[in-house]
């Protein structure tokens, strides 16, 4: 061996012998002398990330179940990797994820799983997520959603156009797609200004969900490897296709909320109005909000958040409650009685959202549909920074990234006997006996860090499962229990074959 083999040959061992004493070191802190390491759990999760890896990797999305088993094992208190702790005791939620003025930072570990670090949802800091969350909360709000029903109204009559049309044809109607096209055309009229037309000329493709699609089953690797999703946002939308051609309608929508969001700062910086009554860079351009706030990049990924959020996971919530509507005529046919002798006396009448939520059937039946839809899959951690809290005696310090998956919540035999089961009568009988069930509903989070756009899911579902059970008759094509199971986490949950789908003919449309 010459020489300079023998240096690059010592180099090498050296090098090898202090990363596995790092490893053993580090391996060492964390079983004994970390602030978790009397959280009960198994030693080599704690140790390490790599059981973590091994489920959501290599596995795809399945780690939720280990969770299933640990808590089996472990009890309601369980460290699921270094740093993070899973909780199974629904009445510890809102310890988790309180409000008022707890403060409670997000993860810092989350923000990478989407790429847009720089967009509400993403920001770990509590204060510095509260300033960026009151920009946009009189936009959310109940009053501007109500306001928003004229459009909501218009886009609901247009897919029943289609419904109407699918009949007439004798098509196969595949709702995730159907109801994406809705959601889709109501949340970028509303924040954008204009619709993306998924209702007219697009239906019934939605390359929008096929680009969300993208983004979510990539979430566990962006997890591990950060970087990853900080380059492919530098790249330009040709190159990303190249390297992932699955990831070229999302580079594709990238681009033009990017250019919306130079075109708003253009016309703030010359100080003219924008031609867009509803837009969301309004309030993102505010010349009020400090510079670093008001950067591209920032309006880019703030703007692809809500159009997201906005779109897919209510569209997965309709798609999962018109299955279980149609598997069960009984309850469809006393929903439809309950709005053809209230709210609804003709197929197409067109009641407010305030007046659907005054109707007891139509409430439990939304109710139930949100609690087996469960919202996000993933598992989404808040930091109390400056509480020690406690649960079932396992004290939990100041700093812990703290999580309980709304699966857990949702399909809690105690709180919701026979889970799996689609009841909306349970709904009914808790409010009889002055049980308050919704505060199980965990779908949109809770705390000072909840869902933005809660307000308009609301009125989403009231109004566009109203619809559907008053006017359509269906039936299920080719789609069984196995096509929306609970089977794999990838941010919304998919069934092995892929995410919820349901394919549907409509075999009848009521015209009294």
């Amino acid at each position: 061996m010459s020489p300079e083999h023998g240096k690059l040959w010592n180099l090498a061992v050296i090098g090898g012998a202090s990363f596995f004493v790092f490893l053993t070191l580090r391996t060492i802190y964390r079983l004994y002398f970390h602030p978790l390491s009397k959280v009960p759990g198994p030693k080599l999760a704690a140790a390490s990330h790599i059981v973590e890896f091994y489920y959501d990797v290599i596995l795809g999305g399945m780690y939720c179940w280990e969770l299933k088993r640990m808590h089996e094992k472990y009890g309601p208190v369980v460290r699921i990797n270094p740093r993070q702790v899973h909780i199974l005791d629904p009445d510890f939620y809102d310890e988790i994820y309180a409000g008022g003025n707890r403060k409670r930072d997000k993860d810092p570990t989350f923000p990478p799983r989407l790429g847009m670090s720089l967009s509400v949802i993403s920001t770990v800091p509590h204060d510095h997520h509260r300033m960026r969350r009151k920009i946009l909360n009189n936009f959310f709000s109940k009053q501007s959603v109500m306001n928003l029903e004229p459009i909501l109204q218009e886009k609901t009559d247009k897919l029943a156009q289609r419904f109407r049309e699918a009949n007439s044809a004798g098509t196969v109607v595949k709702l995730e797609y159907a109801f994406a096209a809705l959601t889709a055309d109501v949340i970028s009229h509303y924040c954008y200004g204009s619709s993306l037309g998924y209702l007219e000329e697009r239906y019934p493709e939605n390359d929008l969900k096929e680009a969300f699609n993208t983004l979510f089953n990539g979430i566990h690797i962006l997890y591990f490897f950060p970087l990853w999703g900080q380059l492919m946002n530098q790249l330009p939308p040709y190159i990303v296709s190249l390297l992932n051609p699955k990831s070229k309608v999302l580079a594709y929508f990238r681009s033009m909320v990017r250019q919306q969001a130079i075109e708003a700062l253009d016309a703030q910086a010359k100080g003219k109005a924008s031609d867009k009554k509803q837009s969301i860079f309004n309030a993102l351009v505010d010349p009020a909000l400090p510079p670093q706030e008001r950067t591209v990049d920032r309006l880019t990924e703030e703007g692809m958040i809500v159009l997201g959020a906005g779109a897919e996971t209510t569209a997965n919530t309709l798609t999962l409650g018109a299955y279980h509507l149609i598997r069960n005529p009984s309850i469809l046919l006393r929903l439809r009685e309950e709005l053809r002798n209230t709210a609804m006396p003709h197929h197409n009448s067109q009641p407010r959202w305030a007046d659907l939520e005054k109707l007891p059937y139509l409430t439990a039946v939304v109710n139930e549909t949100l609690r087996l839809a469960i919202g996000g899959s993933w598992r989404m951690p808040r930091i109390a920074t400056q509480e020690t809290l406690t649960c079932n005696g396992v004290e939990l310090p100041a700093g812990t990234p703290l999580i309980t998956c709304s699966w857990f919540v949702h399909m809690n035999p105690e709180i919701f006997p026979n889970p799996m089961k689609f009841d909306p009568d349970r709904w009914i009988v808790a409010a009889e006996r002055g049980i308050h069930l919704p505060k199980y509903l965990t779908n949109f989070a809770k705390g000072s860090r909840n869902c933005l756009g809660i307000n308009l899911a609301y009125a989403e579902l009231y109004m566009v499962i109203a619809r559907f059970a008053r006017e359509f008759n269906m039936d299920l094509h080719n789609t069984t229990d196995a096509d929306i199971a609970y089977d794999r986490d990838y941010a919304v949950w998919h069934s092995n074959k892929g995410p919820w789908s349901v394919g549907v003919q409509i075999n009848g449309v009521l015209d009294d």
